[in-house]
């Protein structure tokens, strides 16, 4: 076992849409063998075996009590992959940049490079598994290509398992292609010996500091945002897998299964709007009947489908229910960005509705937001949008 997890419940089944255009994705290739039988765990850590237990390094304090809604996961393939896949993505992009010979090694060098103690022969490989990575996925979204949203389960799925191929233990078969197989095991000594115990340490230590914010609200959001939605929340605990790197966004979600992806790193994730990334990117398995509804409505008055106003309601909304909830929190670590009145929501403390999302904001708060407060109906509400875009 190498991954250092919390896990409540079993492995999420439902569907939905996707963040940005709500595209959903479909299995290519199935998995030869099943996922192997896990232990449901409770907020316990689980013990690492002999061989990586120096590793790992110290296992950290957790929440006492099992999580609502959520299951977070710590795993070590799906932080490999996001690893290697975003070092690829940034020797790509400097080598477009730098076409000499002298800037162009220097360029190819990825972050590894940078890590400690790496010897020749660690380097060696970690590239040959950049490389691999480059020519592969470099080119391929994380949230939008089938090829990645599967592997990225199937990585998941397998967390528990030391190796992928089924050398040792048949049911660690995860079925990925030969070569993939081949640079991930590869590649994975060196990640567990140099990379991964400050990962797993940082995503676990994320992990704690969201949890009791989970703990004390999680039912209550997600239970007045289906309200909103007119949907159904999934019944089954929807999957985190907490990473080190998770596309530029900080943090994306694929379905067919419903999991989120999400940045234990990145500025945008930390504190207390942490829950409301979370969910944000919840919303996208429950948040069909909007888009729906603005279909329809855009069909009956012979108008352009918008792009993107589906998701900047789901912004607005998940903003509108939980900035309340928020600026009566106080964080311990003085994180929360916005006024001293009360808590920003993340589209407008990132300036996504300035960016390009302006008349969209406008079409929200003017009918959008009565529905919220209880004065119009869902259909009223979509139905005003559209008829003044």
């Amino acid at each position: 076992m190498i991954s250092t997890r919390i896990r409540i419940g079993s492995i999420i089944l439902a569907g939905g849409f996707v963040c940005g255009h709500g595209w959903r994705y479909y299995r290519r290739f199935r998995m030869h063998h099943h996922a192997p039988t896990r232990l449901i765990l409770f907020f316990v850590v689980i013990p690492l075996l002999a061989p990586f237990q120096a590793a790992a390094g110290p296992q950290g304090s957790y929440a006492n009590r099992p999580l609502p809604v959520f299951e977070l996961h710590s795993g070590f393939w799906i932080n490999l992959h996001h690893s290697l896949y975003q070092e690829a993505r940034e020797r790509k992009e400097r080598s477009q940049k730098e076409k000499d010979a002298r800037d162009s090694q220097k360029s190819s060098k990825s972050s590894a490079d940078t890590k400690p103690a790496l010897t020749a022969a660690e380097r060696k490989i970690w590239n040959e598994a950049v490389s691999f990575y480059v020519a592969a996925y470099a080119d391929k979204d994380l949230q939008f290509s089938t090829e990645l949203a599967q592997l990225k389960d199937q990585l998941g799925d397998f967390e528990d398992c030391d190796e992928l191929s089924g050398r040792v233990r048949k049911f660690c078969d995860a079925g990925l292609p030969p070569q993939l197989t081949q640079i991930l095991e590869s590649a994975a000594p060196v990640y567990r010996a140099r990379i991964w115990p400050e990962q797993d340490r940082a995503n676990r230590g994320w992990i704690a500091r969201v949890s009791p914010l989970v703990i004390s609200q999680g039912v209550a959001i997600s239970e007045r945002l289906a309200e909103i939605y007119q949907a159904r929340w999934p019944r089954q605990k929807i999957r985190v897998d907490v990473t080190s790197y998770a596309s530029w966004a900080g943090a994306y979600t694929t379905t067919d299964p419903l999991r989120v992806t999400i940045s234990s790193l990145d500025t945008r994730n930390q504190g207390t709007p942490a829950l409301e990334v979370l969910f944000h990117e919840a919303s996208h398995g429950i948040a069909e009947p909007v888009q729906a509804a603005i279909i329809r409505e855009c069909r009956q008055r012979d108008k352009a489908i918008p792009r993107d106003l589906w998701h900047a309601l789901v912004f607005y909304t998940t903003g509108e229910v939980i900035r309340p909830i928020l600026a009566a929190s106080v964080p311990s670590d003085g994180s929360i960005k916005g006024s001293a009145q009360g808590y920003t929501p993340y589209a407008m403390r990132e300036g996504i509705y300035q960016r390009s999302w302006n008349e969209y904001l406008q079409l929200l708060q003017r009918f959008w937001l009565p529905y919220l407060n209880g004065s119009v109906s869902f259909e009223d509400a979509v139905a005003h949008m559209v008829s003044a875009l």
